[in-house]
């Protein structure tokens, strides 16, 4: 493919590219070489199952490996035994190996459904660093500086604010870093907030001989509410692994804004797609919850198949005509500064419960439901467009600004 072409592809949806010049050149270099960029992407397998979030460097791996270049996917199971710092506020609590490698396992089950198996070198960090001893771990950790390490902003913050840093996490950056040495990078893939990491990528390459690595980094996914990044921990994921009917709706429940974020990071379609539906969302054209459809049908299509896709949409269109929602519910609408994102306290503030101890209950007793699936939890998120309806015959749309 043309080199500009390519390029264009790459930065979609991209943050950082360090340096779309050197890129270039590195593009042009290759193709008079004749042999692929080798890009790499290493993750921790620090839990087991990966959501949406986890995706969106992964399509950007993928969209390297449908242009021809080498997709390498490295498991961290050793970066994974350190922690990563990044982000951090104390320490990690550090997994045993044994944690680590049934985690990786079903790592590489599931990033498979994204990237082709038969083009994609599947690494992990142990190789090289397990073969190190203390000398080699010395000569490493001279090759940077702690003027250098102390320049990251959580390690400052923490320095500054009296939190401790135990010494193996100034480890890490220099662990990841080495991993391009090993793999020869030519890109190195990652969120944003590993950008710091990835310099020192960078720089470690510079130390040992080689070219420095391109950096591309993508944005930090928003879960389903639209405010926190997806996280497990927050409940505003979607699992990749989760059954279809459960996808279709968490999708089908984010706002129209986020839907098109969704859609420029984590979807297949086109550029030329994708600009097509922006601007018939503008105009009317093309109603924000067909488009919903078609990228939960998309998702779903990609983890499990299409007709267990197709099986989710019928499901959710005879669920929502099921709950006989009336035509002339009542819709509120509520500045996103002012709500209250407890369940039980935004019940109460738009009048479907007499108290925030009733709302409670009727969430215990499994008298709620949002959008059709019934809360679980007082926790649940509250995202842009709900249908709440409590008891049997209590509905009201909100509607967050």
């Amino acid at each position: 493919m043309d080199i500009e072409k390519q390029i264009e592809i790459i930065k979609r949806g991209v943050v950082d590219l360090v340096t779309e010049d050197e890129l270039r050149e590195r593009l042009h270099k290759a193709q008079k070489e004749n042999r692929p960029l080798r890009v790499k992407l290493g993750l921790d397998p620090t839990a087991p199952d990966l959501h949406l979030g986890h995706t969106v460097v992964l399509q950007k791996l993928k969209q390297f490996q449908e242009l021809g270049h080498t997709a390498i996917f490295l498991i961290g199971d050793f970066t994974g035994m350190i922690g990563d710092p990044t982000g951090r506020i104390e320490t990690r609590p550090a997994l045993t190996k044994e944690e680590l490698l049934a985690n990786a396992e079903t790592y590489k089950k599931q990033v498979f459904k994204i990237l082709d198996p038969e083009k994609t070198e599947i690494r992990f960090n142990s190789e090289w660093f397990e073969a190190m001893n203390a000398s080699d771990m010395i000569r490493l950790c001279a090759k940077y500086t702690m003027a250098r390490m102390m320049e990251r902003e959580d390690f400052r913050n923490r320095f500054q604010n009296n939190i401790p840093i135990s010494i193996h996490e100034f480890l890490y950056p220099l662990v990841q870093g080495y991993d391009s040495v090993a793999l020869h990078a030519d890109v190195e893939l990652g969120g944003h907030d590993q950008i710091f990491n990835l310099y020192v990528g960078r720089d470690l390459q510079r130390a040992y001989g080689q070219e420095a690595q391109i950096i591309v980094t993508v944005p930090l996914l928003e879960g389903i509410d639209g405010i926190n990044k997806m996280s497990k921990s927050y409940g505003n994921y979607v699992g990749i692994d989760e059954p279809p009917d459960v996808i279709f709706g968490k999708l089908m429940s984010i706002s129209d804004e986020l839907m098109l974020k969704y859609y420029e990071l984590l979807s297949d379609i086109s550029l030329e797609e994708l600009k097509s539906l922006k601007e018939g969302i503008k105009n009317g054209r093309i109603h924000p919850k067909d488009a919903k459809v078609k990228f939960a049908k998309e998702i779903i299509a990609r983890f499990h198949s299409k007709e267990a896709a197709e099986a989710a949409h019928l499901n959710f269109e005879k669920v929502f005509k099921e709950k006989e929602i009336p035509e002339d519910i009542e819709t509120i609408e509520i500045k996103k500064d002012e709500v209250e994102r407890w369940l039980p306290k935004l019940l109460f503030n738009t009048g479907m419960v007499s108290s925030t101890s009733e709302g409670k209950r009727m969430i215990s007793q499994g008298a709620v439901m949002i959008n059709g699936e019934k809360v679980k939890s007082e926790d649940t998120p509250i995202i842009d467009e709900l249908v709440i309806k409590v008891g049997k015959r209590r509905f009201k749309r909100i509607i967050l600004r």
